[in-house]
């Protein structure tokens, strides 16, 4: 079997093991939800549920984390080069760098009720980078042939990961939030699993304090890749469509930092601006690439 064969293998695996995660973590919110309500019908005090389904969650995630980086590294020995330059590999990178952040946050505190949000977005993702995004492992346009091509991309994709878990922190703020607050989804059944998150505060704190360290990575992408811009086309700045929406999410971040932290925006409009800066993210990683012509039109689903 050929290397590339065997990285895309690695990718279906990961993505199979992810299924799997998911299903747990998904067992895990439910039966503690379950456990919740039992009081209530049966007067029995509350009891801490048993976490098993979520142990078995976190494993499964390291497990398929580690098949998704082995797939990496087989691409970029395959392709001879980082394998960071096209939209297949973006995606499998992105999303390896969310899975990490999940994995590795856990190990600092108890954020397991993220395991089925973070789990179902990564298989998602997988699932679209080969079937929409896939391309042959080849070589690299003579402008992306750069040690920046390391840096800048590579902090660039890890800065998208960090966004992708709080965008999914601040989805599940608004919706406790909602729950708190007597919206529509209170007293549902299905909605149960709500009441076994963090309090909406406590989602909106972590979800900062991720937005805050994705956005430090952000920043040095943006000036990276001026530098590299720089090198490569004798300019800074050129107003092309991908410069110009870097600076339009570091915009966006740079005013919910700022907002939040000296304005005292607090709530569900901090919580929509994380939102609208994924919005960013992923038009910049989409359109961009895919509909606006432009110098970085090669990061697209070719690599040349």
């Amino acid at each position: 079997m050929e290397i590339s064969a065997l990285s895309v293998l690695l990718v279906w695996s990961a993505a199979t093991v992810l299924v799997v995660a998911l299903i747990a973590f998904a067992i895990d919110l439910s039966r503690q939800a379950e456990h919740r309500a039992a009081p209530a019908f049966t007067g029995a005090s509350a009891v801490v549920a048993p976490r098993r389904a979520a142990a078995v969650g976190v494993a499964t995630t390291w497990l398929a984390t580690s098949l998704l980086i082995a797939a990496i590294v087989l691409r970029g020995v395959a392709a001879g080069r980082t394998p960071w330059s096209n939209m297949y590999e973006f995606t499998l990178v992105g999303t390896c760098a969310a899975l990490l952040a999940f994995v590795l946050l856990n190990l600092r505190r108890d954020v397991r009720f993220l395991g089925t949000f973070v789990t179902g977005i990564a298989t998602l993702f997988l699932v679209l980078a080969v079937n929409a995004f896939y391309t042959p492992a080849t070589g690299l346009f003579p402008a992306l042939q750069s040690y920046w091509l390391v840096i800048h991309v590579g902090v660039a994709v890890g800065a998208a990961g960090i966004f992708t878990v709080s965008f999914l922190t601040s989805s599940l703020q608004l919706l406790r939030d909602a729950r708190d607050s007597g919206g529509a989804i209170v007293g549902r059944p299905g909605w149960r699993w709500l009441d076994n998150l963090p309090t909406a505060t406590a989602l909106e704190a972590l979800s900062f304090r991720l937005t805050a360290v994705g956005f430090v990575a952000w920043t040095f992408t943006l000036i990276g890749g001026a530098i590299w811009a720089e090198s490569a086309w004798g300019r800074y700045w050129g107003w092309d469509p991908k410069e110009v929406w870097t600076f339009i999410i570091w915009v966006v971040y740079a005013a919910y930092l700022h907002a939040r932290t000296t304005r005292g925006w607090a709530g569900r409009k901090s919580a929509y601006f994380v939102l609208v800066g994924y919005a960013c993210v992923l038009f910049n990683f989409t359109a961009v690439n895919l509909i606006i012509n432009g110098k970085h039109s090669y990061s697209g689903l070719t690599a040349g």
